[in-house]
């Protein structure tokens, strides 16, 4: 489903951000690491619980990350965001986090009236477990994606071919130019959705499809549109011979060994299901009652379940073993669904024409709406309206799962991605930093809405020639989130931005004519010097400020130091000179 009908997913990120049993279960498999491992024809494990510091990470931010989640199980502002949710987080081949918190079975129905939720009696209640299993929505739009990739490696499709040389009557209505890429990274021109549920046969929804005129031509904008995965969806049925479901058994779910993965769970699977929506007119453009155990769109549902754009189910583990796959260049022990090069397409941005969209193969990419300060580059994700959310993050090999029932009882009790984004941060947190030099260095701290500086004491500078070096590491929301090295030589009446130039080991000079640094920077260390003006009293501080909105990792600044010539005017490794230094909002981290 699209995020919201006539929107872009980025506007919908942009959404409010404030924080504010008596049913049997059914027999799925209960040990992860033993789902996946018969998959793996005798190799190694692709995932393994441990602890955070077997996965390289730190364990307070893991920590605050199930706090900050459990916070958005209250008022949001107004209703918990989700009834319950399970987190997971990793790196390398070690999960540090899996934590089911609240509840996957909760309401019953929704009262309009007085805008609140009919509970289950509580001893029909079921709480979130680590592999509970959810409708995963517009996350089920990757699964299509890496199918599709395959069929291009294997030369039956072909990523700049025109939908119609597989499908003529798509063709119709001006779509003749659309090609497999366009679908792939919503460019292809199509609106957001469409009411498919209208059409009274399967026949009827495909021409609807087929005969839709596009909103702009194709490759001249960006527009997240459900009717792109369906209409994949239809190449690769007809290439291949087998539907959609089959192609995800047979292709992912079976050789990965993701056994709690597929399209219309059976009925046995019910109870370790989270429930999601009172679906009823007119929010829902179907009245169904309360959607527990059938997936939530109602395109998807209409279409028999099996959609390109929604409709698998998954629990956290199973996303997991995609996400260590997908890193691992497309291979899980001795089981490959993806050659290393095709996996790199879907890392890889397409829409450079189209800044702040970025989008690889199928996954979304650099999102700082959903990603938090795990965005980069080359991050990639995808997020579902049920309250799903996958990311990847290659620079740091880590990943990330949320799964929430954000529909549960109704879907206008949730906007924004607010807990999506304070996960992603804690995880971008507890990815250490190392020092550049010696045991720890000064942080900027990751809070929005914030300013922090860091200031030297008053030098002499007034002879002229003094420079300062120092280590410096940025990454932080472009253009938004900003670090700034300025002057004052009236005692911190005015300051004047300090151009510098930074370097990284191995690269040439960059330099920073405005005395700024945002966005990214590869998440390493740079060498930075500046020349500084003649003043008898100069201070020089780092300052840096950050919307309301997202944030980035921050900053990191190391080994201070001003000399004139061969003489030392301020040496952060001297003790006498660090106290010196005047710290507000910056701190001291270790390795």
């Amino acid at each position: 489903m699209a995020d919201a009908r006539g929107m872009s997913r980025r506007q919908v990120g942009l959404g409010a951000l404030a924080l504010g049993g008596g049913l049997a279960f059914a027999s799925l498999p209960a040990d992860p690491a033993a789902a996946a491992a018969p998959s793996l024809g005798g190799g190694r494990p692709a995932l393994r619980h441990g602890s955070a510091r077997e996965a390289g990470l730190l364990p307070g931010p893991l920590k605050q990350l199930v706090t900050d989640a459990e916070a958005f199980l209250q008022p949001s502002p107004e209703h918990p965001w989700y009834a319950g949710a399970v987190l997971l987080a990793g790196r390398g081949r070690t999960v540090a986090l899996h934590r089911p918190i609240g509840m996957a079975v909760r309401y019953q129905a929704y009262d309009e009236e007085t805008d609140t939720g009919v509970e289950f009696p509580p001893d029909q209640q079921i709480p979130m477990a680590e592999d509970t299993v959810f409708d995963l929505a517009s996350v089920s739009k990757l699964f299509t994606s890496i199918l599709a990739v395959q069929q291009i490696e294997r030369g039956r499709v072909e990523l700049e071919a025109p939908v119609a040389s597989y499908l003529p009557d798509f063709g119709r209505a001006g779509k003749q130019d659309v090609t497999i890429r366009q679908l792939l990274t919503h460019t292809s021109g199509f609106r957001a959705w469409i009411p498919l549920y209208e059409a009274p046969t399967y026949e009827e929804k495909v021409r609807r499809v087929y005969d839709e005129e596009l909103a702009s031509p194709p490759g001249t904008a960006y527009l997240y549109s459900d009717l792109n995965l369906i209409s994949l969806q239809l190449v690769l049925e007809h290439v291949t011979g087998r539907r959609l479901d089959v192609l995800l058994r047979e292709e992912i779910t079976e050789p990965l060994g993701m056994r709690r993965t597929r399209y219309n769970p059976p009925a046995s699977w019910k109870p370790k299901i989270a429930a999601t929506e009172d679906a009823r007119k007119p929010w829902s453009g179907l009245d169904r009652g309360l959607v527990w155990g059938e997936v939530h769109d109602e395109n998807a549902y209409s279409l028999g379940g099996v959609a390109g754009h929604a409709g698998v189910f998954s629990d956290a583990w199973d996303l997991a073993v995609l996400a260590r796959t997908l890193l691992d260049g497309g291979v899980c022990g001795r089981r490959r669904i993806l050659r290393p090069e095709s996996v790199e397409l879907m890392f890889t941005d397409f829409n450079t024409a189209f800044p702040g969209d970025e989008h690889g193969l199928g996954f979304e990419l650099y999102q700082h709406w959903y990603m938090g300060a795990m965005a980069t580059p080359r991050t990639a994700g995808h997020t579902g309206f049920t309250g799903t959310a996958l990311v990847l993050d290659p620079t740091t090999d880590s990943f990330l799962v949320v799964l929430g029932n954000s529909v549960h009882p109704v879907r206008s009790w949730r906007s924004g991605s607010a807990p999506r984004v304070a996960a992603a941060n804690q995880l971008a947190r507890a990815v250490p930093v190392r020092p550049a030099r010696g045991r720890t260095a000064w942080f900027s701290g990751m809070a929005s809405a914030a300013t922090a500086t860091l200031a030297l004491p008053a030098l002499d500078t007034s002879s002229g020639a003094a420079r300062l070096s120092c280590a410096l590491w940025w990454d932080t929301e472009p253009k938004a989130d900003v670090l700034v090295l300025e002057s004052s030589g009236d005692g911190g009446t005015t300051w004047k931005p300090v151009p510098f130039t930074t370097r990284r080991r191995g690269g040439s000079a960059e330099p920073h004519p405005t005395g700024t640094a945002t966005g990214w920077s590869g998440r390493v260390w740079h060498d930075l010097t500046a020349d500084l003006p003649a003043a008898p009293g100069l201070v020089v501080r780092w300052r840096y400020t950050t919307d309301r909105l997202y944030v980035g990792r921050g900053a990191y600044v190391d080994g201070l130091r001003v000399e004139k010539g061969h003489r030392r005017l301020f040496d952060e490794s001297r003790p006498a000179d660090a106290t010196r230094l005047r710290a507000e909002g910056w701190s001291r981290e270790e390795d």
